[in-house]
C-alpha cells in the first residue's frame, strides 16, 4: 500500500495544481481522466456523479466543491484530498476490508479516542461526565495506536473527550508526525486561538468539529452562559486561517426546531462550516435526563429536514442515527469505527460504555478480536430496518444480549452502569420509534429513493418481527 500511496499522492498533487488554475472547468477534465484509472466500480460511479454535478452550475454540490477549492488554505486542501480522499478512503477502505477477512474481525475506517477526560465545561447530560477527569492517554500511547492502526490500513483518527484541545500541543505534534493521516477533533471551541489555527493550517491534516446546540439560547442552556459566542469567535478564527471545520450538534427534545431550521444551516455555512454532524441525545449515566430524548415525531422531522438540506445546501450533513440506510446500519464495534476512552478501555462506540479489554494491555488487533467486538460483528445489522440501527436506542435487547454473552464490564467508574438498567430506559422510545421507522422504511421505495426488491423487503420484515419478539 505504501507504493500505491506514493504514486497516488504524486499524481493527485499534480492534479490539484492543474485544477487550482480553474477549479470548475479543470475539475471535470480531471474526473474524466480519473474514471479511466480507477479500479473500484464504486469509485468510478462516484467520479461520474461528481462530473454530472459539475455540469450543473446551480447544483448545491457544485457550489460545495467550489467552496472546497476557495475557502481552504492551499496546503490544507492538498492534505485533505491526499490523506482523506486517497489514503483513508480510496486506498484505506479496501485495505480495511482485506484485513477484516484476514483476521476474521471488524477493521474500522476510523478510530475515535479520548486523549483526556478533562474538560473546561460541564454540559448538561454529557456522557463524558461519567469518566474520571484525571484519566488520560499519554503521547506515546496515542502514537502507538496510530502506528498499529496504519498497519491495518486505518488513516482516519478522531479525538473526543473531555475536551481534546486541553492536549492541543500533543495533537498537533501527532498530526505532523503522521502526515499521511487525517485527524479530526470534536471540541467545545473555547480553547481555539490564532496560534492553534496557524499550527493546524501549517500541518494541513487536522480539522475540527465544533459543538453547538443551535443558536445562543439553546447552546448556552446546556453548555453554559457565553459558550455560544466563544464558538462563533472560534469559527471566525479558523475560517481566517483556512482550516477546515464543521459543526457537531446534539439534537434533543428542546432544540429540534432550532437546529433543523434553514436559518441555522444558512448561518453555519456563512460562518464557514463545510460539514455538519448531527447526534441525538443518549440517556447515559446517573445524570441522564429522559426528558431530553427526542420524540419519534421529532426524530422523523430531523430525518426529513437533513435529507432536504442535503439536496439544496452547499454543506455535507450527516445524521448518525437517521442515516442508517446509507451506512448499512450501525457503524460501531469496529465495523466503521470504535472508541478508546481516556482510561484506555476499548469500547464499541462513544455511547456504549462496556468493554472486555484495555489498549494498555493488548494490541489494537487483539481489541478488535475481543468478545464484545465479535458480538457486534456477528449481530450487525441489528435490525432489518436500517432506520433502526442502534443497539441501545433502537434495539436495546440486542445490546443487553451482547454485553451478557461477552461478559463485558461497565467502563463508567462513577456509577458502573448496569446494562439492564441502561437499556430499560430506552425500551419505550425504541418501540415508539420502531412504528414510525417502519412506516418510513416499508414503502415501495427505500429512503434513498432506490426501489427495494420485494424479497428483500420481506426478509427485512422477518428480521424486524423477530427482534420485536426477543
Amino acid at each position: 500500500m505504501k507504493v500505491k500511496q506514493m504514486i497516488s499522492t504524486a499524481v493527485l498533487n499534480e492534479g490539484i495544481k492543474y485544477v487550482e488554475k480553474n477549479p470548475l472547468e479543470n475539475m471535470g477534465k480531471l474526473l474524466n481522466w480519473g474514471e479511466k484509472i480507477l479500479i473500484s466500480d464504486n469509485h468510478k460511479d462516484y467520479a461520474r456523479s461528481i462530473r454530472e454535478i459539475l455540469e450543473q452550475p446551480e447544483n448545491n454540490w457544485n457550489v460545495y466543491i467550489h467552496r472546497l477549492f476557495t475557502e481552504f488554505d492551499a496546503n490544507v486542501r492538498r492534505k485533505v484530498l491526499t490523506n482523506f480522499l486517497v489514503n483513508a478512503s480510496i486506498l484505506g477502505i479496501p485495505a480495511n476490508e482485506k484485513m477484516a477477512r484476514k483476521y476474521n474481525c471488524n477493521v474500522p475506517w476510523a478510530i475515535l479516542m479520548d486523549p483526556t477526560a478533562a474538560c473546561n465545561l460541564k454540559c448538561t447530560g454529557c456522557w463524558a461526565a461519567e469518566y474520571k477527569k484525571t484519566d488520560s492517554m499519554d503521547y506515546n500511547l496515542l502514537d502507538r495506536i496510530i502506528r498499529e492502526g496504519k498497519e491495518l490500513g486505518i488513516y482516519m483518527y478522531i479525538y473526543s473527550g473531555g475536551e481534546p484541545l486541553v492536549r492541543k500541543k500533543d495533537l498537533v505534534q501527532l498530526a505532523r508526525k503522521h502526515n499521511d493521516c487525517m485527524f479530526l477533533a470534536f471540541t467545545n471551541g473555547t480553547l481555539i486561538d490564532d496560534e492553534l489555527a496557524a499550527e493546524m493550517s501549517a500541518a494541513g491534516n487536522f480539522a475540527l468539529a465544533l459543538s453547538v446546540e443551535g443558536f445562543e439560547e439553546e447552546t448556552d442552556m446546556r453548555r453554559g452562559h457565553g459558550t455560544y459566542k466563544k464558538v462563533i469567535q472560534a469559527m471566525d478564527i479558523l475560517h481566517r486561517h483556512g482550516v477546515p471545520f464543521g459543526f457537531s450538534t446534539c439534537y434533543h427534545s428542546r432544540n429540534v426546531d432550532s437546529v433543523s431550521s434553514e436559518a441555522y444551516i444558512d448561518y453555519m455555512i456563512e460562518k464557514g462550516c463545510i460539514f455538519g454532524w448531527y447526534f441525538t441525545y443518549m440517556p447515559l449515566g446517573k445524570d441522564a435526563q429522559l426528558n431530553l430524548l427526542a420524540t419519534p415525531e421529532q426524530r422523523e422531522y430531523m430525518y426529513h429536514q437533513v435529507r432536504k438540506f442535503r439536496n439544496i445546501k452547499p454543506i455535507f450533513l450527516m445524521d448518525f442515527w437517521n442515516d442508517g440506510d446509507f451506512a448499512g446500519g450501525c457503524i460501531a464495534g469496529g465495523r466503521r469505527y470504535l472508541h478508546i476512552n481516556a482510561n484506555g478501555d476499548v469500547e464499541p462506540c462513544a455511547f456504549i460504555h462496556y468493554s472486555n479489554v484495555n489498549i494498555k494491555d493488548v494490541s489494537l488487533l487483539e481489541a478488535l478480536q475481543s468478545p464484545l467486538f465479535m458480538q457486534y460483528r456477528q449481530n450487525q445489522p441489528f435490525n432489518g430496518n436500517l432506520l433502526r440501527p442502534c443497539p441501545l436506542l433502537d434495539n436495546p435487547h440486542k445490546l443487553r444480549e451482547m454485553v451478557h454473552i461477552s461478559g463485558a464490564h461497565s467502563t463508567q467508574p462513577i456509577d458502573h452502569e448496569d446494562v439492564d438498567e441502561l437499556t430499560g430506559r430506552t425500551e419505550q422510545i425504541a418501540q415508539q420509534w420502531g412504528k414510525v421507522a417502519d412506516q418510513l422504511w416499508y414503502s415501495s421505495a427505500s429512503p434513498t429513493g432506490v426501489p427495494i426488491p420485494e424479497e428483500v423487503l420481506q426478509n427485512a420484515r422477518e428480521v424486524s418481527d423477530r427482534a420485536q419478539v426477543m
